[in-house]
């Protein structure tokens, strides 16, 4: 269940009793939700509910991850600027350096952990249904089934979705959002909570540069307008182009 956005969440029917609700509901601005909209402080009280709850379980999961050295990255994006193929072509210049795992995050199908799985790393597939996020309690479930080992790099490649999350903690040392410049540049000042919450954003794909309209410039201030910490890596996951400044950043970072 998703506390910010609704999907997934139960209402009660007329006896009280809690049934799953068959849509995608906003519990605000929904026009077809058939029960009472919450209130704006009650609403407030759940989500805090919810990310209080969240976040005991990613601190859990964060001294875990400490504990045992394993060096955790949040891959957050659209759907489809890249994140599953920079993950890729990252373990094949990486994985003989280290222990890597990946926790792929989608609504429906394997079809991504078979990527990772094809570069003979261990992957670990969580569809979550109508939920638009993965949450902390489910990362340390995966954590456990897919035994990883302690002294690596365990990356989580989030569902694509640029606002949900931002809000919710896995235990993660950094997020990293993904961003290509086939989407628009104006990308960070539209979804600020995500590029504020990174501590890197990749810029993907910029060999598609000159077939696209995209301002470069433009994007990298709205992006240090939102977050002026922000580190930036350009790159072309599928040509290769600059790869080396990620895998370079995550060297130093394991």
């Amino acid at each position: 269940m998703c506390g910010i956005c609704g999907c997934g969440q139960e209402h009660p029917d007329s006896t009280g009793k809690f049934k799953p609700v068959t849509g995608h509901v906003h519990p605000v601005l929904s026009t077809g939700h058939h029960h009472p909209p919450l209130d704006n402080a009650r609403l407030v009280q759940v989500e805090q509910d919810l990310l209080s709850k969240n976040n005991a379980y990613a601190a859990q999961n964060r001294r875990f991850f400490q504990d045992d050295n394993i060096f955790v990255l949040n891959l957050v994006s659209s759907p489809g600027a890249g994140k599953t193929t920079l993950l890729v072509e990252t373990i094949k210049r990486l994985k003989s350096r280290f222990p890597i795992a990946v926790i792929e995050g989608d609504q429906q199908t394997e079809h991504d952990a078979d990527k990772i799985r094809a570069t003979g790393i261990p992957a670990l597939q969580i569809n979550t249904g109508r939920a638009c996020h993965l949450d902390a309690q489910g990362i340390g479930h995966a954590v456990v089934q897919l035994a990883v080992q302690p002294n690596s790099l365990l990356v989580i490649e989030n569902v694509g979705n640029l606002v949900c999350p931002s809000s919710f903690d896995l235990g993660e040392a950094h997020k990293i959002v993904v961003l290509s410049v086939t989407e628009g540049d104006d990308k960070p000042l539209k979804y600020p909570d995500m590029f504020h919450a990174a501590d890197v954003m990749v810029l993907n794909k910029i060999d598609l540069l000159p077939y696209v309209d995209f301002d470069v410039q433009r994007c990298l201030d709205f992006a240090r307008q939102v977050n002026p910490n922000l580190q930036v890596i350009q790159l072309s996951a599928t040509k290769g182009d600059n790869l080396g400044e990620w895998t370079d950043w995550l060297l130093a970072n394991v």
